[in-house]
């Protein structure tokens, strides 16, 4: 059942099984099953206790409510109505000049935004950052974010232990991995809370662009989009997967782009028309149809891999043809033999007949 509020759909009993990119549960799933990541779980949830993280914001921060940033709290609660959160996480306003915002906990998350976020996005790009992040929580991303965020801050310690640092190194690239990934969830949620996909771009602009986008144009944005997907050889594989490869987001002009494709491909306006995934079936969900859809994304991303390769290998191998022609054409006195011959030069003639070229 859906209704309006504010000319948004509010979606009753959404699973965060409807807004969750196949590729994040599939690198989820892998995660966990890699060789010690339980037992990093269990370590570091030991070691993070909620209440230090509670009063260190309390402490150090804005907690955002009725009273204190009203305009912020409106759009929350707005955002939260929509995805219908039954436990709204508290929200907390830091200073910082960097466009970012967090969630970050285990039991009880919390939700923390950089203040620089306030002068740069009007109400709808606010909502849709907040959705992001209420989308985290909805996924429990909160819990291996805050792992990811801690072992990154210790990694310089952590990484100094011998014979212990190879497994931690594949643990922290795994969960850099994932954490990539989920964004892609994150900005589907934020999109859902919002319902302005214009919106939704103006923040993957502004957050590429430092924060002024009043001169950026959507449609080149997209294009640009594009052009970054798209392989020109095998190299911009290689290339793509080295830069990103210790980042926890990736690139925002690739999740503008990702996005887009959900939005054309139809699923987003699926949802907005009431078929979506619901919390009561979570329980009876189809396991095999989740991994098979993480599959299939991963799929498409290697079959796309997979004609770069073919294509480059076709160039390297035409090549390497030409070059053979023209070594068996010289032997055999054919047309590499011609090129080196002046037109006008007549061959010279014997009593057995013109030379051969060769």
């Amino acid at each position: 059942m859906t209704s309006e509020t504010s000319g948004r759909t509010v979606l009753y009993g959404i699973s965060s099984r409807a807004w969750e990119h196949p590729a994040d549960r599939g690198a989820l799933v892998a995660l966990r099953k890699l060789k010690g990541f339980d037992m990093i779980v269990k370590r570091m949830s030991a070691f993070i206790t909620e209440r230090a993280v509670r009063l260190m914001l309390l402490g150090s921060a804005v907690r955002v409510d009725a009273r204190q940033l009203p305009r912020l709290f409106r759009v929350y609660t707005e955002a939260a109505t929509v995805l219908d959160v039954e436990q709204v996480p508290e929200l907390y306003l830091v200073a910082n000049p960097y466009l970012n915002a967090q969630t970050i906990g285990l039991d009880k998350p919390v939700i923390v935004v950089n203040s620089a976020l306030l002068n740069a996005l009007d109400d709808d790009e606010l909502r849709f950052v907040l959705g992001h992040e209420l989308g985290h929580v909805g996924s429990g991303h909160a819990v291996y974010r805050t792992i990811l965020l801690l072992l990154t801050t210790l990694s310089t310690t952590l990484l100094s232990i011998p014979l212990g640092a190879f497994g931690l190194r594949a643990i922290m690239a795994a969960l850099s991995e994932w954490s990539r990934k989920s964004e892609l969830s994150g900005d589907r949620a934020g999109l859902l809370a919002c319902q302005d996909p214009d919106a939704a771009l103006r923040v993957h602009m502004k957050l590429a662009s430092g924060g002024d986008a009043s001169e950026l144009n959507a449609e080149a944005f997209i294009d640009q989009a594009a052009a970054y997907r798209e392989d020109e050889d095998i190299r911009d594989l290689v290339l793509r997967a080295l830069v990103v490869e210790t980042m926890s987001h990736p690139f925002a002009v690739a999740r503008a782009g990702e996005l887009r494709r959900w939005v054309s491909s139809g699923e987003y306006a699926l949802v907005l028309s009431g078929s979506y995934a619901r919390r009561e079936d979570d329980g009876k969900a189809d396991i095999s149809a989740e991994t098979a859809a993480a599959a299939a994304s991963y799929t498409d991303q290697f079959a796309h891999a997979e004609q770069t390769i073919d294509r480059a290998m076709k160039d390297l191998f035409g090549g390497v043809s030409s070059m053979g022609s023209r070594v068996t054409d010289l032997f055999r006195g054919g047309p590499a033999r011609e090129d080196v011959r002046r037109e006008d030069t007549p061959p010279e003639e014997t009593d057995d007949g013109p030379t051969p070229s060769w």
